[in-house]
């Protein structure tokens, strides 16, 4: 055939990754600990105890957990371990920080751990654009895991890569 349409992308043995799918998953959602307090100010324990065993855990199932406390006061360091004691025995997923910190620590950690042994000594291009918002240091995580092991590393699209690394 004459004008057979020829994927020279995939005749060249380039791999394209989308570190979109890296992204964690589920859901997360900031929990504020001052919700839990006495006038939003005071840890009272009993009371606190109280708060946590009448909360609805069933709400967050299948989704990730931050703690923060918007509150200007001194929270015990029980009470953290409590509360993930209390998400842990529902199977809820918790984290200490904002949700955008999180977000980009699951991301990074799910990059550290890609299998790289079908990357060895291959054409990888890491897709520029995507659906959600890529943090910069997951661009420079994945350059870190994959620069000692490809033959060559670009950035964007097949038509317009940049080059980023080639073995030499």
């Amino acid at each position: 055939m004459k004008d057979e349409i020829v994927n020279k992308v995939e005749k060249r043995g380039i791999i394209n990754i989308d570190l979109t799918d890296y992204a964690p998953k589920k859901i997360i959602i900031e929990l504020d600990i001052a919700d839990f307090l006495f006038q939003k100010l005071i840890l009272k324990e009993k009371d606190f105890r109280t708060k946590l065993e009448k909360t609805d855990w069933e709400i967050y199932k299948d989704k990730i957990i931050t703690l923060i406390c918007s509150a200007d006061c001194i929270i015990p360091m029980w009470a953290y371990m409590l509360i993930t004691s209390v998400l842990n025995k529902n199977n809820i997923d918790v984290y200490y920080g904002k949700k955008t910190e999180i977000f980009n620590n699951i991301f990074i950690e799910n990059i550290k751990n890609i299998n790289t042994f079908d990357l060895r000594n291959q054409r990888i291009i890491v897709k520029g654009c995507g659906n959600i918002k890529v943090p910069e240091k997951a661009y420079m995580e994945i350059t870190k895991k994959l620069q000692p092991i490809v033959k060559s590393l670009m950035f964007g699209e097949a038509c317009s890569a940049v080059p980023i690394y080639k073995k030499k």
